[in-house]
């Protein structure tokens, strides 16, 4: 006996670490997926205000949107 024929061989254990790759894999994207879209997501009042800084709005509208806002 081999001692790998319980999980068939050669092609058993080429299997066996198909499964642990792949598991790897979707912890990984799992993990980054839970950290990357809050640490990327803007709040409404941080998007009002870099509008205003890039002069996309004026300080009459700002001013009018940050009081609906808040």
């Amino acid at each position: 006996m081999h001692g790998m024929e319980g999980f068939g061989g050669g092609f058993g254990m080429f299997f066996w670490w198909i499964i642990v790759i792949v598991a790897i894999v979707i912890a990984a994207k799992w993990l980054f997926d839970q950290r990357g879209p809050s640490e990327r997501r803007e709040s409404p009042i941080d998007i009002l205000k870099r509008r205003y800084a890039q002069g996309e709005i004026s300080r009459d509208e700002f001013q009018k949107r940050k009081e609906e806002l808040q």
